[in-house]
């Protein structure tokens, strides 16, 4: 297994509130999807993964926010080798968003390593039922959390690589939570603003065959749900041979 990860420096045209940068990445990185014939498909089909991930801009400014002017950088990983390095050229090319401009972009690939932990960068959003996400405090089922994870992981290595895989136990050996609140990821659609809700993690994976490739997949399209508007981007920690 291997994801491809594409490191992009932005320029920045105008403020840009960390509220808002979940849906102005996003945004960007779906319109020059849509510039591109063989991603366009992807895009615009509803209800199936998209295997993409990505981070929100560093450095994090004290105050919240990305001041005009600057350049940040932000991280975008697939196991879709032809997908990163078609964005490559693609962000590049979308000169007249107004709020940033891609100037510089880096790819490279990751073998699959050993992974001791895994840390959640973006909120992980799981839902439980249409409509509502799992939160500590009006679920508080961890079981049911820590299945809601797997089975996503599961249908996304099924979709991707078209292979069935048949795991004994859940990827997850340990699971801590890391915020008193929910965490959100705020988007718009028509004017209208909504939010995902989502929870900060540290995860111990298994150290079966099957729950390492489950943890790595994590790392190269995301942990849960709405991995395409921010959710779910990760860092592992572990052995690189």
């Amino acid at each position: 297994m291997k994801y491809f990860e594409l490191t992009c420096t932005a320029y920045i045209k105008k403020e840009i509130g960390f509220k808002e940068s979940f849906e102005i990445i996003s945004k960007y990185i779906s319109f020059s999807m849509a510039q591109n014939s063989e991603l366009k498909r992807l895009h615009y089909q509803q209800g199936i993964y998209k295997h993409y991930t990505f981070g929100s801009f560093y450095p994090v400014e004290k105050e919240k926010i990305y001041k005009k002017g600057n350049t940040y950088q932000f991280t975008l990983r697939s196991p879709n080798k032809s997908f990163i390095t078609i964005l490559s050229q693609t962000l590049r090319e979308n000169i007249n968003n107004p709020y940033l401009l891609i100037v510089e972009t880096s790819q490279k690939t990751i073998k699959q390593f050993f992974i001791s932990e895994l840390y959640s960068v973006t909120p992980v959003v799981a839902t439980v039922e249409r409509g509502i996400f799992w939160t500590l405090e009006r679920d508080g089922d961890i079981i049911k959390l820590q299945r809601l994870l797997h089975d996503n992981l599961e249908k996304k290595y099924n979709d991707f690589y078209k292979e069935k895989l048949k795991p004994q136990q859940n990827f997850i050996q340990l699971l801590e939570i890391k915020n008193q609140k929910p965490q959100t990821i705020w988007t718009s659609k028509n004017g209208k603003s909504f939010r995902f809700f989502g929870n900060k993690f540290r995860i111990v994976p298994q150290e079966d065959e099957i729950s390492q490739k489950l943890a790595f997949l994590a790392l190269s399209c995301g942990l849960g749900e709405k991995n395409s508007f921010g959710g779910g981007f990760l860092l592992g920690k572990g052995l690189r041979l």
